[in-house]
């Protein structure tokens, strides 16, 4: 780790800051919709897909910026600085339409500056490795996620999970949002401006849309793989207490934790194409556990959905530093399409579980999984294979 360069290691004390806000409303965000502003789950899929596409979708734009324009950091520092402001102004919320606002809002400064921020880790990571680099940053993301998920913990343990106790967290965020913003507008350096001469037309080369493409069986999955709104909404179906939530998501975050750095070393060494083919695996484990509808189960789900989502991350991120010409371009591609998929699937999982029940919204992610994953394993390993 010490040939991380100091640029990356500040940029993940920063998503440190920033994820400990995060993690402290997101476990009890749909118990706040759905049981004290006693919205239905068809609302709550709603909120998750307004603030999906909002998050993955605008990166296109700030993608596209930082590579035509040469514009980064401003976008960054503007990015944390929207998602610090917009989380603690929930806690006035009293309806499901202003929830979804300021999710949105929050994701629209995610969107800012994800695309621009992987940029800037591609670039300061060259000589370390990108999976390296990225497998680092994600750590400290992640261990942002779990202290502020064990810092939830403990609030609602000694003090209690009543209405004003949970409005009262949503305000407490303020303070590591602020921390975040701090580090980032004064410690992190921008990266070099690209000249990009103003008579030359801006446009995706061959390896870029190459790139693209193979990220499509990623797309594809986010389609069926549960948010992590409605994996605790399950939980509490099968009976887990409000307090014991955050637990769970201690479960999740500490596996991304442990995991992250060694992932980007494997991709490093092997690939990303095998990691992804175990990221999809561990998603299916993921949903089959969660249809089993038993405690233990959930508990061990949370566990796979960790896996899932550090590996098939840490991977995609590197296979396109490695492999496009105009990264920030294709990162915001990439983020766009997570967006128009994952906010579909949210979406239509809303619906299944509100009009059908829990069970077939289950049935249909788990079959879903399954067919993604085993199209990935016989096809994908073979079409992305080849590096030009």
């Amino acid at each position: 780790m010490k040939t991380i360069d100091k640029n990356v290691v500040t940029l993940g004390w920063v998503s440190f800051f920033t994820d400990m806000a995060t993690a402290m409303i997101n476990p009890i965000l749909p118990i706040f919709v759905v049981t004290i502003l006693h919205q239905g789950m068809d609302k709550l899929g709603l909120i998750v897909a307004i603030a999906t596409f909002v998050s993955y979708a605008l990166r296109l734009i700030s993608g596209y910026i930082s590579d035509r324009y040469g514009i980064v950091k401003p976008l960054v520092v503007g990015g944390y600085a929207l998602s610090a402001l917009s989380k603690p102004l929930i806690g006035f919320t009293h309806g499901y339409k202003s929830v979804a606002a300021l999710k949105g809002l929050e994701r629209l400064g995610k969107a800012l500056r994800s695309a621009p921020k992987d940029l800037m880790i591609a670039h300061y990571g060259a000589k370390s490795g990108s999976g390296s680099s990225f497998g680092f940053h994600k750590t400290l993301d992640i261990g942002g996620e779990l202290f502020g998920t064990l810092t939830l913990l403990g609030l609602l343990f000694f003090l209690g999970d009543s209405e004003k106790m949970i409005r009262n967290i949503f305000f407490a965020t303020l303070v590591p949002g602020l921390v975040g913003l701090f580090i980032v507008s004064f410690y992190v350096k921008d990266i070099p401006k690209k000249r990009v001469a103003k008579k030359v037309s801006f446009k995706l080369t061959k390896r870029d849309k190459k790139t693209i493409f193979s990220l499509a069986f990623y797309f594809l999955f986010l389609i069926f793989i549960f948010s992590d709104a409605f994996f605790t909404m399950q939980a509490k179906g099968v009976g887990i207490s409000t307090v014991m939530i955050p637990l769970l998501f201690v479960v999740s975050t500490a596996v991304q934790t442990l995991t992250s750095y060694l992932f980007g070393i494997w991709i490093d060494r092997v690939g990303p194409e095998p990691i992804l083919a175990f990221a999809y695996l561990s998603g299916v484990a993921a949903q089959g556990l969660l249809f089993l509808q038993k405690p233990i189960f959930t508990w061990l789900s949370f566990a796979f959905f960790g896996l899932f989502m550090v590996a098939s991350l840490n991977a995609n991120r590197a296979l396109i530093a490695n492999r496009a010409d105009n990264r920030g371009s294709v990162y915001g591609v990439f983020y766009a399409a997570v967006a128009l998929f994952g906010a579909a699937g949210a979406y239509i999982s809303g619906m299944i579980w509100e009009h059908f029940g829990v069970e077939s919204a289950l049935l249909f992610s788990l079959g879903g999984t399954a067919f993604m994953a085993l199209l990935y394993i016989l096809f994908g390993r073979y079409r992305n294979h080849g590096r030009s």
